[in-house]
């Protein structure tokens, strides 16, 4: 939960203000013992490091001066004065750059952490000069069908990660079969088929990746909307949304996209075979929305 609210700065800018204005009024106007209150300035303060973090300093100097002074004004202590002022100063500043430090922390660690997983994606790409930046083309393609769905922005970053890993598993199998210009034999082919189940037991150790979706994405981007897929047979909603959205991704990159055994196919007959497989292959309303993202963009 705390890492869901931390991908989202906006909301901790416009809860420093609201908590900031809230501390003022019941200040202002509960005239009871009221030095309790203290806290709600000292929490307005972390919420406008984490949310204004990438601010400059001396935004973020203001606004905890002028904390500092309702603090100051709205709760007299018995000794009041410059040094209480600059003690009470020194001390919420030390608090809003300690949070900025913190969330500076965790965008370097979440840059990180997308910058290998593009770096893997791009190792396992190169080792066919034909597929090279398909994970890359998968992930944009598959955000700009779930922006066009309204779906989150927390499930876009899921589905942009699980678009650069869904081809992980095909590290485990051989490069003479990934780049045999003829076809494959069944036997070959049925060791294309693991590679979701490769790919699901190499990073299923990853737990963040179990409860955000990414796994689905790897295990079921295969599956057919006509549950003739692989590698489960799943049938219609049985497919995770994210797993749904990437295959159609998938496909359309590797049409249009020239292949050993093939060059690169025309966008329109690649277009029409994602039509053509509406509602066999793919689900037929996430197709209605790829396509759309045609029509409105000639």
């Amino acid at each position: 939960m705390i890492i869901k609210l931390l991908n989202h700065p906006s909301y901790f800018r416009y809860s420093f203000f609201i908590l900031l204005i809230a501390s003022i009024l019941l200040n202002s106007f509960i005239h009871s013992d009221k030095s309790y209150f203290f806290i709600l300035f000292i929490i307005s303060v972390i919420f406008l490091g984490i949310g204004y973090f990438d601010k400059p300093a001396w935004f973020l100097i203001f606004f905890t001066v002028l904390v500092v002074a309702c603090r100051f004004f709205l709760i007299p202590e018995k000794e009041d004065n410059v040094f209480t002022f600059t003690i009470y100063l020194v001390t919420y500043l030390l608090i809003t750059f300690i949070s900025v430090a913190l969330m500076k922390n965790f965008q370097t660690v979440k840059k990180d952490n997308l910058d290998l997983i593009t770096a893997l994606a791009n190792a396992l790409d190169s080792r066919d000069a034909y597929t090279l930046h398909h994970s890359q083309n998968v992930a944009r393609f598959a955000v700009e069908i779930a922006k066009s769905m309204n779906l989150s922005k927390d499930l876009c970053n899921i589905i942009h990660i699980g678009g650069l890993l869904h081809d992980i598993g095909k590290i485990g199998i051989s490069e003479y079969i990934l780049s045999k210009p003829g076809k494959l034999t069944d036997e070959e082919f049925e060791l294309i088929k693991s590679h979701p189940k490769i790919g699901y037991d190499i990073i299923k150790h990853v737990e963040s990746f179990h409860k955000n979706g990414v796994l689905d994405i790897i295990l079921y981007h295969h599956e057919r909307y006509d549950g003739t897929g692989y590698p489960r047979g799943l049938k219609g909603n049985q497919i995770p949304l994210v797993s749904r959205i990437v295959a159609i991704a998938d496909t359309f990159d590797a049409l249009t996209s020239k292949r050993v055994y093939r060059k690169e196919l025309h966008l329109e007959y690649a277009l029409n075979e994602i039509l053509k497989n509406k509602g066999t292959q793919f689900d037929p309303e996430i197709v209605d929305v790829f396509l759309r993202l045609f029509n409105k963009n000639k």
